[in-house]
């Protein structure tokens, strides 16, 4: 079974995903701050992590350059899903190692899920 580690500070959008990621075969570690999915990230070794960039006591930007930065975590996959829009956020985010960038109000539920297969596939 894929692990998939969800970094949001949003419990709904947690709540939502995690049943859905569930049903569709994923065990779903959660993280509600950036501190917390780094730790997580270190020791759970998931298969691909979530990633929101607006997230209390560390921002994703700099979870994804700890995580890249990392031997054990560089290689995981991170998908970055967030509400900022801004062309910089995205340049910067891919440039530093994220697979895709996914902006909350543009992706439907099923297309994240999508997306998410398609990066987990070997």
């Amino acid at each position: 079974m894929k692990r998939i580690l969800f970094i949001e500070d949003e419990s709904a959008i947690q709540k939502t995903f995690g049943e859905v990621l569930s049903q569709e075969g994923y065990e779903i570690i959660s993280a509600l701050d950036g501190e917390i999915g780094l730790r997580l990230a270190k020791t759970k070794k998931p298969d691909l992590i979530l990633l929101d960039l607006i997230l209390p006591k560390m921002n994703g930007f700099d979870v994804l350059k700890h995580l890249k930065e990392d031997q054990e975590t560089k290689d995981i996959p991170v998908i970055v899903l967030t509400n900022l829009e801004g062309i910089k956020d995205v340049d910067a985010v891919l440039q530093m190692g994220a697979k895709t960038y996914l902006v909350k109000t543009q992706y439907t539920l099923e297309e994240v899920v999508e997306k998410i297969k398609k990066t987990l596939q070997p």
